[in-house]
């Protein structure tokens, strides 16, 4: 269906793939991985025609579709949810429009917000959207770059259903280790600018690709080893007349020579460990006819549970369902009607969405943790930036030119080494690839004090806590077991509910944030004010798109310039540095400005 015959891009002199060949066929379903700057997007791009290879070609076949969903979009506004995923409709009216309401009630909307307007979604709801029309397509070749970060279980477990069954072939970039496991059968690595072809799904990847590594290093320190000895002996003899032909014949040997690469950073196993938590009351949580309403709208009412000290627990459901606003509830940021009470000497260490905007812009990303690192820890900061994907140089970035995912990783490292005894992780896994997931992991099975995490990560959260809370129809249900206890568990009672009464919705709220106070509650005034600072912010994220887009125009200009040898000056590959600095700047103002 598609094939790439020794295929290679560079970026100002930089190779990023380097003559790589394979072939897609129809109906594949193929994991694409690597660490983070390997070029698993740079390669999506290249089959999506965003970008011109500097060698090689990629052929399909005569009519072939693609759908790209990138990571990364730019919106539309002016019209209904509804009439923006009816533009993409090409068939029969009326059956599209059935499958449209399968596939946007499968992805979490509900029938009422088929007419809301797109300016009144957020960020990743709006993703949801550009995904439902990429589906609604079917396209011959599904590209899809993290298509689970703005996703619920429910929603993930439904684009696995989804993708299973699709005709398409799908070559995706995800982190979520279960959900590639899920849909994949084929694993393609990316390293060091080459490709590794596995017919195996993921989990079987790993294996097999550590023992590739195994083979790769030992092959590679064989070679250091010869090279090493080879330059002594020509050093030892180089001005003796009677080994001079076999000096040269070395040196002849070395010029020939093809050096062999293994990346050799391998951090996944670093074993990092939160310091000793201090000693919490026997309940770090006690929660009793809770209740929270924004106006006349309720988010959660009649909310009652313990958490006690050590345990390790999940807060998931569909998103606006109320996680994140008894996270902040806990964390005293908004008030409640009913009792919260923080345990005897309880010290909370709070990972929020938004904690990289807490960062000191000014220090270095190692100054920003050596500034929290105590003990022992301290000779091992070096090992932790890596394992969090901020080795060698990397370093000494200052944080006011980090993106908007680096600042959140660094948020994440700063959390790991604070002292405290109750943890609250709200999604901490979406900017995390799988080797920093596992580390993370790791020190939370590790940690000795109580956890709590929002997350819709299975395979993060498995293994990890053994009671999850249910948000949902404004209750919060417990539990008890793993992620995959509840899994199981809720698909039973969701079948039994739906026989019972097929036209009862399980999710009263919608998909954004809690609504506005309604004018009974307000005062004239306060509703004035509320709608300005509105308009303000929504004008401060159309301008922020729109330069965006233009820093995009650029840098894509700039990329075609560096295409060709002639133009690889200093002064134009300092200005695609600086465009594409303007433009992860631009990112992390959008991102402010959305949330707020």
């Amino acid at each position: 269906m598609l094939s790439i015959e020794h295929l290679s891009i560079e970026f100002a002199s930089r190779p990023v793939l380097d003559d790589i060949s394979l072939l897609i066929n129809r109906r594949e379903r193929i994991a694409l991985v690597g660490k983070n700057g390997a070029g698993k997007t740079t390669l999506l791009r290249l089959i999506a025609g965003e970008y011109t290879p500097t060698a090689g070609r990629i052929s399909r076949e005569t009519d072939m579709t693609v759908g790209y969903l990138p990571q990364v979009m730019l919106h539309h506004d002016g019209c209904t949810l509804r009439e923006d995923v009816m533009s993409v409709a090409h068939e029969d009216e009326a059956r599209f429009i059935a499958e449209m309401d399968r596939t946007i009630i499968g992805l979490g909307f509900e029938r009422r917000d088929f007419d809301r307007q797109l300016s009144e979604f957020s960020g990743g709801w709006r993703m949801r959207i550009e995904l439902a029309k990429i589906l609604l397509q079917h396209p011959d070749l599904l590209l899809l770059d993290e298509p689970t970060n703005h996703l619920d279980i429910e929603s993930i477990q439904w684009l696995e259903d989804f993708l299973r069954q699709s005709p398409s072939a799908v070559l995706l970039v995800s982190h979520d280790r279960a959900f590639i496991d899920n849909v994949t059968t084929r694993t393609i690595e990316i390293s060091l600018g080459r490709i590794y072809d596995y017919n195996v799904p993921y989990s079987q990847f790993v294996t097999l690709r550590q023992e590739r590594h195994d083979q790769q290093v030992r092959a590679y320190l064989n070679q250091q080893k010869m090279i090493h000895d080879t330059e002594e002996f020509i050093e030892r003899f180089r001005y003796k007349a009677t080994k001079a032909v076999q000096v040269q014949s070395r040196i002849k040997q070395l010029e020939k020579l093809e050096r062999l690469e293994v990346d050799m950073e391998d951090t996944s196993r670093l074993n990092l460990r939160f310091p000793p938590a201090p000693r919490s009351g026997d309940f770090p949580l006690i929660v009793e006819d809770l209740r929270k309403d924004f106006g006349d709208h309720n988010v959660f009412h009649d909310v009652t549970f313990t958490i006690r000290r050590g345990e390790k627990v999940a807060f998931v459901g569909k998103n606006g369902e109320g996680k994140t606003t008894l996270v902040k509830c806990i964390m005293g940021q908004l008030d409640y009607l009913g009792k919260l009470k923080i345990g005897h000497n309880v010290k909370i260490g709070y990972f929020a969405q938004n904690q990289a905007a807490l960062l000191d812009e000014n220090l270095t990303v190692f100054q920003t943790v050596d500034y929290v690192a105590v003990g022992d820890i301290r000779t091992k900061i070096r090992d932790i930036l890596g394992a969090f994907m901020f080795g060698g140089e990397a370093s000494d970035k200052r944080v006011k030119v980090l993106s908007g995912g680096e600042r959140s990783r660094l948020a994440m490292i700063r959390l790991l080494l604070e002292p405290c005894n109750l943890l609250i992780l709200d999604e901490p896994t979406n900017h995390l690839d799988m080797p920093s997931k596992d580390v993370l992991k790791a020190a939370l099975q590790d940690f000795n004090g109580t956890v709590i995490c929002v997350s819709h990560d299975r395979d993060f959260l498995n293994g990890l806590v053994d009671k999850v809370y249910e948000f949902g129809g404004g209750r919060v249900r417990e539990h008890l077991g793993g992620i995959y206890d509840f899994l199981r568990h809720k698909k039973i009672d969701s079948l039994q509910e739906l026989e019972k009464n097929p036209n009862t919705p399980n999710n009263q709220n919608t998909p954004n944030t809690p609504t506005l106070p309604t004018s009974s509650k307000l005062d004239y005034a306060a509703q004035k004010a509320e709608a300005a600072a509105r308009r303000k912010k929504e004008r401060q994220i159309a301008q922020t798109e729109e330069e965006i887009a233009r820093l995009e125009a650029l840098q894509a200009e700039i990329e075609k310039q560096l295409n060709l040898p002639e133009n690889q000056t200093a002064e134009l590959f300092q200005k695609y540095e600086t465009t594409k600095h303007q433009i992860e700047q631009k990112l992390y103002e959008w991102e402010l400005l959305s949330e707020e």
